[in-house]
């Protein structure tokens, strides 16, 4: 790379400031660290990680939920900070084939295969 660097380029100053990275353990820099991610973080990454060091490891509810008895009286629940959330149901153990359904609120949803799904509320992180 440094003969590569020497062809490109001509001038002694920007040799300088291509070479000066490689020696910058030299000059101090070495025993310092890289500032917490949360100090930089804004937004939705910040409430992320707020929530995260907060002992809530699924602030957005991304994991995959095991089913319930998923009958019409006791439905498997499904929280959700929005009217409705799109669920995936694997009918069988060993399938291959995930069937997509709408779950809406205050309106339980049955899949093909007979398991029932129920919206529940949950505040946004």
């Amino acid at each position: 790379m440094a003969s590569l660097c020497r062809q490109i380029v001509r001038g002694n100053t920007l040799r300088r400031v291509l070479f000066s990275s490689a020696s910058s353990a030299r000059r101090g820099y070495a025993d310092q660290m890289m500032p917490d991610p949360l100090e930089h973080a804004t937004g939705m990454e910040r409430k992320e990680l707020l929530a995260m060091e907060a002992g809530n490891d699924d602030p957005f509810n991304m994991k995959v939920l095991k089913k319930s008895a998923g009958t019409r009286e006791n439905p498997t629940l499904v929280p959700s900070c929005f009217d409705a959330r799109i669920v995936g149901c694997i009918c069988e153990e060993h399938s291959t084939v995930v069937t997509w359904l709408w779950v809406h609120k205050d309106h339980p949803r049955r899949c093909e295969c007979g398991h029932w799904y129920k919206l529940i509320e949950k505040e946004l992180p």
